[in-house]
């Protein structure tokens, strides 16, 4: 395997998860879960937002296929950046959530507890032998 052909290959990976992520925006979602488990609700994503960064991910990816010698490459990476940009600012609330809130990690602590809460019940005790 010749050594050009490197960012072909990564282009074409690119850029097909760029298209996996606007057929997504675009596909309704299946209803897997029964009852929502969690005690807040889940922030909806913006599914225009996650089609512009399909967009953005796909002209990356087209720019890495064209290498130099296309003469639209430095077009294709300027719309992906803007596109990445304004699909990630439409999805922020979504994408903080995601990257930042650490439920599991904080359970049990004080503070997610409202405060008209009743104190959790002290643990059984073993019995004495």
């Amino acid at each position: 395997m010749r050594l050009e052909l490197l960012p072909l290959i990564f282009g074409v990976v690119v850029a097909l998860g760029g298209l996996a992520l606007v057929f997504d925006s675009r596909v309704p979602d299946s209803e897997l879960r029964v009852a929502e488990r969690r005690r807040r609700a889940r922030t909806e994503r913006d599914r225009a937002g996650e089609g512009l960064i399909g967009v953005g991910i796909a002209a990356l990816g087209a720019a890495l296929i064209g290498r130099d010698a296309w003469a639209y490459g430095n077009i294709a990476v300027l719309a992906g950046v803007v596109c990445l940009a304004v699909g990630s600012w439409r999805n922020r609330q979504y994408l903080r959530e995601l990257l930042f809130f650490r439920g599991a990690a904080r359970r049990g602590r004080s503070a997610d507890r409202p405060t008209d809460a009743p104190p959790p019940p002290p643990p059984p005790s073993a019995p004495l032998r």
